[in-house]
């Protein structure tokens, strides 16, 4: 089994990105950081954060470890495991953790340049605060990469002569895929509720109650919130993507090593085709990146603009590169798994722009929900739930369209549903999650930028800059709340082609553990054959998985339940953290004599101390909750089950996520709207009702919704991993 030699551009790809990730670091901290003052609030921030995210590590450090030492009995003790899986596990959670940190330090050390920048200019402040996240962006794919060119040459040198080498070495490779998901979800989590608990806090008290603006320094949970936004949205979200980004290209190849098994040295180049398509992403990012500019009094519509020039500039060069890797790579049907790969990136787009509409201020659902803030909080509310529920049609067909396309791109438009007909379409809706996910360089830059530009707009206010700065940090951050919203939708998309091809990568990983155990199975003709001779319909004949068998119907309802019950769980925790953060801030106010007079400095420490704790306590139980579902269901249900637990994980998931991440997003942007001097402006009753709404979506859209993504591909990396254990129990 020998690699292509063009498989080098994979490693070379993943040190240019690491290399300009360094430099676009470098770079920012040339810029000048600004006046004392806003050296000193960075500095807090910064602290808060770093101490945050190492008691964070601590926890999922012990986490690690147990999982670790179940995976190394279940490979040494019992047999029934691979026995690379407890290092690959350990390296995934770690190459992921490591991309959040680089990314969040970025962050930390950005904000306060980019306010001072935008002292300067609008476009200053936008490249400081964009190219700070692309370092997020490219760190994320250059250590993907990285991690997966690595492992595939360590396992192709010890797998090399095996007959099944390529299928064994791509399903091995998965497992990083939970380490990755396992730290995501803690991270998510864990961020998701820390920067919530301060976010609401603050404005629940400050703004409604005190009648204070946002991040003012007189409001206690100011500092808290800032480092919320960067353990949260910075370091969570980077995990997070880190994971989808790893996990649709591992499972792509995973695919592309079973649909072309029979077909000699083409299987090898079906398994580095999405490695390659990765590759090529990177340097057409950064060609993307230098692309993002605006001009001075820039509207929304400019700024969005002129991220989608970046961003369509580089989805555009991909689409056509990919014909040309997939031509060069003379893999059968190359014309249909290019259109796969476009259909994916369509997707992507698609997703993005209706995002887009149902959250920007620029466009009517979130005006009316700001128009609703006249009556109250209560039409807000409603307004705001009911946009959130519409939004998610277009996402949900767009994602379903892209499936039945790529799928039949893929094997050539053959509907009668053969073996291999059915292999090759799986490939193609797996190669298009990674058309989609391609140019993650890019888009990631996209989202990661918007808690800088939030962060900027919290230094200019505690360090009074004057209004005109705060002008431009408004607008960098209106336009943040957009771009975050999107990078989430596409996040989800991405999740669901990923967790889709998990699926049959799941069927293979089965095939596997039941031949390592020496068993076989009866085909459709009645023989009976080895578990690695069968093709996927032979294998759903055996464990009868169809909608009649109440093993598959059952694990559909504990999926969609699942999906609930972690959003029930992610938001009482958030509203327990943030309940005490509004006890804390009252008392500053009552107790503390001055501090509304600006006399006396509020304890800053105190409210990073409460959300730090609530962080800490409460993403235990629901992370460990989603690596458990999968294991109890598989040893009661058998393979059916968990099945049937996947797809209603997936397709409620899905749905919720999206309708919870553009609900959030459109109450943010209504708030902004108003405070931008809308239907009364700050302070008016219609601003007071949007902040109540905007307090509601907090955790919607930053703790819940996106951690959703995480659930249902964590479901299917954990069933993959614990495929061995299912078959031996069931």
């Amino acid at each position: 089994m020998n690699i292509p030699s063009v498989f080098w551009l994979v490693p070379v790809a993943s040190v240019l990105a690491l290399t300009m990730a360094w430099y676009f670091f470098r770079s920012m901290m040339q810029a000048d950081e600004g006046t004392p003052r806003m050296r000193e609030i960075a500095g807090h921030v910064r602290r808060g954060a770093m101490a945050y995210l190492k008691q964070q590590y601590k926890v999922v450090l012990m986490v690690f470890a147990v999982l670790a030492v179940i995976f190394a009995f279940m490979a040494y003790g019992m047999g029934v495991q691979n026995p690379w899986v407890p290092v690959a596990f350990l390296t995934g959670g770690f190459f992921s953790g490591l991309a959040g940190f680089f990314g969040m330090k970025t962050a930390t050390y950005a904000s306060a340049r980019t306010a001072h920048a935008a002292q300067q200019s609008l476009d200053g402040g936008l490249k400081i605060a964009f190219r700070s996240g692309a370092v997020m962006g490219l760190t994320v794919v250059g250590l993907g990469l990285l991690d997966i060119a690595g492992w595939f040459y360590a396992l192709s040198f010890f797998y090399h002569g095996d007959k099944m080498a390529l299928i064994t070495i791509t399903t091995t490779m998965l497992t990083f895929g939970m380490g990755a998901s396992t730290q995501a979800l803690f991270a998510r989590v864990g961020g998701g509720i820390y920067t919530k608990a301060a976010d609401v806090g603050a404005d629940i008290v400050g703004k409604v109650e005190a009648d204070i603006p946002e991040d003012d320094p007189r409001n206690p949970a100011t500092i808290a919130d800032n480092v919320g936004d960067n353990v949260g949205d910075v370091a969570g979200m980077g995990a997070d993507l880190y994971e989808s980004y790893c996990g649709s290209i591992l499972s792509t190849a995973a695919l592309g090593a079973t649909a072309f098994a029979m077909s000699g040295d083409m299987q090898m180049r079906a398994v580095i085709a999405p490695m390659l398509i990765a590759a090529v992403g990177v340097f057409l990012s950064i060609l993307g990146i230098y692309m993002v500019r605006t001009k001075e009094g820039a509207t929304m519509r400019d700024l969005l603009h002129s991220l989608s020039v970046g961003t369509n500039v580089s989805a555009v060069l991909i689409a056509a590169a990919t014909f040309a890797i997939l031509y060069l790579l003379e893999i059968d049907n190359w014309l249909g798994l290019s259109f796969s790969v476009i259909t994916g990136l369509a997707a992507g787009v698609i997703i993005g722009q209706a995002t887009e509409y149902y959250t920007s201020h620029s466009y009517k659902p979130t005006q009316k929900i700001a128009e609703a803030g006249l009556t109250g909080s209560a039409t807000v509310i409603i307004k705001g739930i009911g946009t959130g529920m519409i939004s998610t049609c277009i996402p949900v067909v767009t994602i379903g369209i892209a499936i039945m396309l790529s799928y039949l791109f893929a094997n050539g438009f053959d509907m009668a549903m053969s073996a291999e007909a059915l292999s090759r379409g799986l490939y193609g809706i797996g190669i298009a999650a990674v058309g989609m996910l391609s140019t993650l360089g890019i888009t990631l830059a996209t989202d990661a930028y918007g808690p800088i530009a939030d962060n900027a707009g919290g230094n200019a206010e505690m360090s009074n800059l004057g209004e005109e700065v705060r002008h431009r940090t408004d607008a960098l951050d209106a336009l943040g709340n957009t771009t975050a919203a999107t990078g989430k939708g596409f996040a989800i998309g991405s999740a669901a082609l990923t967790a889709l091809a998990l699926l049959a990568s799941y069927i293979e990983e089965v095939k596997i553990a039941m031949e390592r155990a020496g068993m076989q199975l009866t085909n459709l003709k009645g023989d009976v054959i080895n578990a690695a001779d069968a093709n996927i319909p032979d294998f759903m004949n055996y464990f009868q998985v169809n909608l009649m068998n109440p093993r598959v119907l059952v694990g559909a309802f504990i999926g969609a339940m699942a999906a609930f019950l972690f959003c029930g769980l992610t938001m009482e925790a958030v509203g327990r953290a943030a309940q005490k953060m509004v006890e804390e801030v009252r008392r500053q106010f009552r107790e503390i004599k001055g501090i509304l007079e600006g006399k006396a400095t509020p304890d800053y420490g105190s409210c990073v101390e409460i959300s730090t704790r609530a962080a800490q306590h409460e993403m235990i139980f629901p992370s460990l909750l989603a690596i458990a579902i999968p294991i109890v269901v598989g040893c009661v249900l058998g393979v059916a089950g968990v099945l049937g637990l996947l797809v209603g994980g997936l397709s409620c998931g899905f749905t919720l996520a999206v309708f919870m991440a553009n609900a959030g997003g459109a109450w943010d942007n209504a708030k902004k709207m108003v405070e931008e001097g809308n239907f009364g402006g700050k302070g008016s009753f219609a601003h007071k009702a949007t902040i109540v709404g905007d307090t509601v979506g907090d955790p919607f859209k930053d703790t819940s919704g996106p951690s959703l993504n995480i659930l249902i591909k964590l479901m299917s990396m954990v069933s993959i991993v614990m495929a061995g254990l299912t078959v031996a129990f069931s």
